[in-house]
């Protein structure tokens, strides 16, 4: 199979991501980074179970597909959206060019705001960047992110990425490398999907995102003043990779001890990584100091709420959502692609921070509610007279 006809970003990357990092998080017990030890095997079967709870969910609407002749005649033919219903009309009024610009444009205008009202640089300042995820930054984000990266999907024009290359540095600023690379990889699975690249051109771009990340992760870190790193920045990606997986362990043999207040404070104005951090690793309430945000791999949340069916029946739906986006995304393209790349990009960053953003569950929301639209203009267009 050639290199070119392979689909680098169909749902299952995410398996291959789970495995590096699991292969990350080995590398730091084996040399014992800063005196990580081995982890349960009991740890690494709740993952191996997981990553197949996910695969089953990514290959259950294909076997459903190839099963269903009604489905097969509605996705499977040449039906397009051209001739649109009225309502479906007004709906892409949202896509124009000029709305798309404009909300880009405020998107950035608000993050710039947002550091002014700072007062500092997040990036090089722990007590800055603790204070920096704002009810600003709430929406700024969101905002910028899918009107940027619908506008590379439908109007790839090159001011459009001058804009991207923009706000992904006034994001960075921010000092969250989740952000930066979430805006980073979404701006890339687009490109890839809408533009063809070169296979050279490919892993290029992959080496240099994964450089930038790793630049990103370090600088954050060497920011924080209360905390002393001695590692360098490949040895940091392997130990954070080793302390996840370690968190997690921990969890594993506390299953249910939080009793569903992660999921509860995912969407409210609760900390969840933070309450990770005090029930697992008795970090303290409160203090001085800014609390230490704790990440439990995308795994840990959901078994430290409820135990392990928590997380094979969440694994599953991520890879079932996955596959319904990808497979619209593939016949439609445009907006489609562009939502596929965001949630794409942000569950490939849960491997590691686990699903406790409520901003990423907003994302999963308009994905979904996109597909619904895309399918059910196809049925009506499917019913109509020839």
């Amino acid at each position: 199979m050639k290199f070119e006809k392979v689909d680098l970003f169909s749902p299952y990357i995410m398996v291959v991501i789970i495995a590096l990092y699991v292969a990350l998080a080995a590398i730091a017990y084996q040399e014992h980074l800063r005196n990580l030890q081995w982890i349960s095997s009991t740890t690494f079967l709740y993952v191996l179970m997981g990553t197949l709870f996910f695969i089953a969910g990514v290959f259950l609407p294909k076997v459903i597909y190839n099963h269903n002749e009604k489905l097969k005649s509605l996705f499977g033919g040449n039906v397009t959206t051209e001739n649109s219903a009225p309502w479906y009309d007004k709906l892409r009024l949202l896509l124009d060019e000029r709305i798309l610009l404009a909300a880009v444009i405020i998107g950035i205008l608000l993050q710039v705001v947002n550091l002014y009202l700072l007062g500092g640089i997040p990036i090089l300042s722990g007590y800055l960047k603790f204070k920096a995820t704002t009810d600003l930054w709430r929406v700024a984000y969101p905002l910028f992110l899918l009107a940027i990266t619908i506008l590379l999907a439908k109007y790839p024009r090159k001011w459009h990425y001058l804009l991207f290359i923009i706000g992904l540095a006034v994001f960075a600023i921010n000092g969250y490398r989740t952000t930066t690379m979430a805006i980073l990889i979404s701006g890339f699975i687009t490109f890839y999907y809408t533009r063809k690249m070169k296979t050279s051109y490919v892993l290029i771009s992959i080496l240099l995102i994964a450089l930038i990340g790793i630049a990103a992760g370090y600088i954050a870190v060497k920011s924080i003043q209360w905390q002393q790193w001695a590692l360098n920045p490949l040895e940091l990606i392997a130990y954070r990779a080793g302390f996840t997986m370690m968190v997690f362990d921990k969890i594993v043999h506390m299953a249910g001890a939080t009793g569903g207040d992660l999921f509860r404070q995912a969407f409210s104005t609760g900390h969840p990584r933070v309450t990770v951090g005090q029930v697992v690793l008795g970090y303290p309430v409160g203090g001085s100091e800014p609390t230490t945000s704790i990440t439990s791999t995308i795994f840990g949340p959901a078994v430290l709420d409820f135990g392990f069916w928590a997380m094979a029946i969440q694994m599953f739906l991520i890879g079932l959502a996955l596959r319904i986006v990808y497979a619209a995304q593939v016949k439609a393209d445009g907006a489609l692609t562009a939502l596929y790349a965001i949630i794409l990009a942000h569950t490939m960053i849960w491997v590691e921070t686990g699903p406790t953003d409520s901003v990423v569950y907003l994302f999963y929301a308009v994905a979904f509610i996109a597909v619904v639209i895309y399918a059910t203009q196809l049925y009506r267009i499917s019913k109509k007279p020839v």
